[in-house]
């Protein structure tokens, strides 16, 4: 397999975080903490009051980063495994092909005994 580039270690990564259930749970209560505070506070201490612009400018600005990251992990994974796949497909291939030579042979020695007790019992 192939160094790892740079682009590829931080792909990986971003998609190891994003993809998973703790990052979900974190981001789902930075939510619920936002919505609360601006929604619940006086004007004075609020931040992004609603209808919650900064909010959709965060994850609009999230989601633009972490996708094309995603995706550039799972194109190389998807790469991985085409050639796992055709390193496999090459072994069966190769598997059947052994095994069609034994089944030739087998049939073939099988021919020689019979003949051979077709013989023995004349």
């Amino acid at each position: 397999m192939s160094k790892l580039t740079l682009g590829h270690r931080i792909s990986d990564a971003v998609a190891r975080v994003v993809g998973s259930w703790r990052f979900v749970i974190i981001q789902s209560t930075i939510l619920v903490l936002w919505l609360l505070w601006n929604s619940f506070t006086t004007r004075q201490v609020t931040f992004d009051p609603y209808p919650y612009i900064l909010l959709n400018l965060v994850l609009s600005f999230q989601a633009a980063y972490t996708a094309p990251l995603i995706m550039m992990s799972q194109n190389r994974q998807a790469e991985i495994d085409r050639k796992v796949l055709f390193g496999d497909f090459e072994i069966d291939q190769k598997s059947h092909q052994l095994i069609s030579e034994i089944h030739t042979r087998v049939h073939k020695i099988e021919r020689l005994n019979n003949g051979k007790d077709d013989n023995e019992e004349v």
